[in-house]
């Protein structure tokens, strides 16, 4: 339902090449359904794990659908493509720079790290691996670590289909990671959302909402995993 809104943390493409992807990819009414989408799956479902004194960090935080509607104490993007801070509401601190870098950040401060849709676009496992670890160093003993992402296991050939995409990922191999890294999983969904907001499920918010009420449907239309873990 998400994936289609690349995240440019200007990573794998430069600066003019993620505007070009942008521009071909996306047009007004595509944001501004996601920004529908993603109201209510904040306000549905991820609102639940995030307290009103929490300090949260959006790893590619893109055009901050996230941050927009997440209730906090504070709220902090970080992305690689300097023109994310214009799309950012007032309120939000916004760190441009990669995403394996959050140095601007001391140690044991953030209570959730999150991202969505970013992994996959990484150059390599072992930058996958960096930024896990520099999302562990800041968050709190006890701290989450959130993920969303298009799951492999099934898509195995749509997969590819967005030229940004660089990491075969799956539920399976990031609980993996994590566990080694000494997160605790607590929740793992392998299928979630659907792949993209182009996909077969109305995008109304209460069609949406419903879908996020009704898990039975996700065994049929989730291609995307959702994982938490805690820092321990």
């Amino acid at each position: 339902m998400v994936q289609d809104e690349l995240t440019a943390q200007g990573v794998n493409v430069t600066h003019v090449e993620a505007q070009n992807l942008y521009r071909h990819r996306f047009t007004d009414r595509d944001r501004q359904t996601k920004a529908k989408v993603w109201q209510v799956i904040v306000s549905s479902f991820l609102q639940q794990w995030i307290a009103p004194d929490h300090v949260v960090l959006d790893l590619g935080c893109g055009d901050g659908e996230f941050l927009t509607y997440i209730r906090c104490a504070r709220r902090v993007g970080v992305d690689g493509n300097p023109d994310a801070a214009r799309n950012l509401e007032s309120g939000i601190e916004f760190h441009h720079g990669n995403i394996s870098d959050l140095s601007f950040l001391p140690n044991d401060h953030v209570d959730v790290s999150f991202t969505s849709n970013v992994l996959e676009h990484l150059a390599s496992k072992d930058e996958v691996e960096q930024v896990v670890c520099e999302a562990r160093r800041v968050l709190k003993p006890g701290g989450q670590f959130i993920a969303l992402g298009p799951n492999l296991r099934f898509l195995p050939g749509s997969y590819w289909d967005f030229w940004d995409h660089h990491i075969p990922l799956t539920d399976r191999s990031l609980v993996e990671l994590l566990t080694t890294l000494d997160f605790r999983v607590v929740t793992c969904y392998p299928r979630f959302l659907p792949y993209t907001t182009r996909s077969a499920l109305p995008q109304a918010p209460q069609l949406v909402w419903l879908y996020l009420k009704c898990p039975p449907l996700w065994k049929f239309m989730g291609k995307q995993f959702l994982i938490r873990a805690i820092k321990v």
